[in-house]
């Protein structure tokens, strides 16, 4: 399809397309904010999975959010499709576009990094630059913001319901889709022992449903005392009720999983354990401050570019070799520079 230049006045109509997941869809949002400051008459609409919809759908940068199961139709001045797989090639068909502006994933240096360990990224530069890299030599442009999230009052009144103004309060994100990606139940229960015994502290549990039997494990591993002060919220409340817990806590322990991404998005301070996962990846908190622990000499890491369900090396050291003692006093410390 040929090109046919337009002034910025001339663009009507954008579309975004990230179907999934939470973590990359969050990630997406200084894009809408710069696509809006570059062509602030068009009208931007963004496509998505339903389960999702409710990270975008009260951004005052959007018109309307379709999802994949009843995607968008006509015509488009620009579209600019961030999943770039067969899915999101195969929504394109069915629309039509002047201008098509698209994510290059870089899977083979993610690949040749794990298979080879053959590192071929020159920096440790954020999916947020790649995304961005997408538009080289169009009218959109940077910006020194971070990402966004945009809650209702009601998920702001849920989190308020829940809260302990009294004291300080502390969000563990326990869950991750893969085991590798996962810091053991076990050593976050050491962790959080270790500051209740040292601070006034509200320990919230922060998980999908799929995420509770990890939760148990970490109440089941704690002393009576400490369960007393942690509120177990992992399956009971919706990921926007989660996303407003994550704003009122004055920091947050978390893995690699999408929750991270929620909370850079309130520039919360995050202590972010990295086992499978690392930097060259692009996945790190964006725009926020943050501690990260991980063991960084070991030479089967990154064992994958996503997690897998078991270590293939069986010892399970990426996660194993990171000291409760070490991430609870890096949080000591830091609440002791807020008190």
């Amino acid at each position: 399809m040929a090109l046919r230049p337009k002034k910025i006045n001339d663009i009507r109509n954008i579309l975004v397309i990230r179907f999934s997941s939470i973590g990359d869809i969050v990630l997406t949002t200084p894009v809408l904010r710069r696509l809006h400051a570059a062509y602030p008459e068009a009208a931007i609409d963004y496509c998505i999975k339903s389960p999702f919809a409710s990270l975008v759908k009260a951004s005052p940068y959007l018109n309307n959010v379709y999802t994949s199961a009843e995607p968008p139709r006509g015509y488009y001045d620009i579209v600019v499709d961030l999943q770039n797989n067969l899915r999101s090639r195969s929504l394109l068909r069915s629309i039509s576009f002047d201008r098509l502006y698209r994510y290059q994933k870089r899977n083979w240096k993610k690949l040749l990094l794990v298979r080879a360990g053959l590192d071929l990224f020159e920096t440790t530069e954020s999916v947020v630059d790649r995304y961005m890299a997408s538009f080289e030599g169009s009218a959109v442009n940077g910006d020194d913001k971070g990402c966004e999230l945009w809650l209702s009052e009601d998920d702001r009144s849920y989190a308020a319901s829940v809260s302990d103004s009294d004291g300080l309060q502390l969000a563990v994100c326990f869950g991750a889709n893969h085991l590798t990606k996962r810091y053991p139940p076990q050593k976050f229960a050491s962790v959080v022992e270790r500051l209740v015994r040292r601070f006034r502290l509200r320990v919230f549990l922060l998980g999908g449903a799929e995420d509770m039997p990890q939760a148990d494990e970490i109440l089941a591993a704690i002393s009576p005392e400490a369960a007393s002060m942690v509120l177990n919220l992992a399956g009971k409340t919706s990921l926007t009720e989660s996303a407003a817990v994550l704003e009122m806590c004055d920091a947050v322990l978390t893995n690699d999983t999408g929750l991270m991404h929620i909370a850079s998005a309130f520039e919360k301070q995050l202590f972010v354990l990295f086992g499978s996962s690392v930097a060259r990846f692009g996945f790190l908190p964006y725009n926020t401050s943050y501690s990260l622990f991980e063991v960084p000499d070991l030479k089967c890491r990154p064992c994958s570019h996503i997690g897998r369900d078991h270590c293939p090396e069986g010892h399970f050291r990426c996660m194993l070799d990171i000291p409760e003692q070490s991430i609870a006093e890096k949080i000591s410390d830091y609440f002791k520079s807020i008190r």
